[in-house]
């Protein structure tokens, strides 16, 4: 019987996990992978305390710093939580179960990518799911943004401030963002629109040199220069494990209060799975810092 149950090591996982250790928590972090969609960035340094570090050097610093406090890890994906009398039954999806008297879901979200040739190949090296982490990097550059939602004029409108060129390819023709920030782009001079149209091929050799976009109407083919291309499509909560458990939003988002409390007593969440703005790195360590304070406070009173 463990105190506390970590599901996801990300950010907020791991920041969980070393606030939890610190209050002498029999901790246990349960995820598939370690250290997120944090470890794909390949610079970070919008971190408090490092100029510049990549991604994966910081997760794996947080996890040895989670580590040598006395949090445990276990590698497991899970299927199913069942609350009992004494606290929670976490069962993975090959059998195991662990026991514990508390929870906090940390498991993040994924984002939702384009599913073309190259994109793989060249995630990380000219493919960005975030223009709040990467668009310095793209000073006099071009690039593209791809979507038609708020998240995606909002890294059009960032990156105008840093790009030479920023091609906003969009699948239709009307964009479901506020019409303030379409305005807004429409009137940047280095902002290109190319609608009705979709990504069909990313291409380069060491690093991404640029994009087959073909037109949905005309079925017209194009092919842009560009040094990066900016995916905002939107984001996959895979939460429907925990539906059954305590209340999502409409997105699949766990809803949260400001102490990240959940729906039940006892589940506490943190990161990007939450209804918390921002998905950032260091909102998400923030956010699991106060999860497991919440979570400590949580069991001293229940006992």
């Amino acid at each position: 019987m463990y105190d506390l149950i970590i599901i996801g090591a990300g950010p907020a996982g791991f920041t969980a996990a070393i606030y939890a250790a610190r209050r002498a928590l029999k901790t246990l972090v349960v995820s598939r992978d370690f250290g997120g969609q944090a470890i794909y960035a390949a610079q970070v340094e919008n971190y408090p305390g490092f100029d510049l570090i990549s991604g994966f050097e910081l997760m794996n610093k947080t996890k040895y710093q989670a580590e040598r406090l006395g949090a445990e890890f276990q590698s497991a994906e899970i299927k199913e939580i069942e609350k009992t009398a004494s606290g929670f039954k976490v069962k993975d999806k090959d059998g195991h179960v662990f026991e514990a008297r508390a929870l906090v879901l940390a498991f993040g979200a994924v984002p939702q990518k384009l599913g073309v040739p190259g994109e793989e190949k060249f995630k990380g090296r000219g493919i960005s799911y975030c223009a709040t982490c990467d668009a310095p990097f793209y000073k006099n550059k071009n690039v593209a943004v791809v979507g038609g939602g708020n998240a995606a004029l909002d890294a059009t409108l960032l990156l105008s401030k840093f790009a030479k060129k920023i091609y906003l390819i969009h699948r239709r023709d009307e964009f479901r963002a506020e019409e303030v920030r379409v305005n807004e782009a429409k009137v940047k001079e280095n902002v290109e629109l190319i609608l009705n149209s979709v990504v069909k091929e990313v291409m380069g050799d060491e690093k991404l040199s640029g994009a087959a976009v073909e037109n949905v109407v005309t079925s017209e083919v194009q092919e842009i220069k560009v040094d990066g291309i900016f995916v905002e499509i939107g984001h996959i909560i895979e939460s429907d494990f925990v539906r059954n458990l305590i209340k999502l939003d409409e997105h699949g988002q766990i809803i949260i209060n400001s102490k990240n409390e959940t729906s039940l007593p006892g589940v506490f969440a943190a990161g990007d799975a939450t209804t918390v703005p921002y998905k950032q790195i260091v909102i998400a360590a923030g956010e699991g810092a106060k999860a497991a304070l919440t979570a400590y406070s949580y069991l001293q009173r229940i006992k």
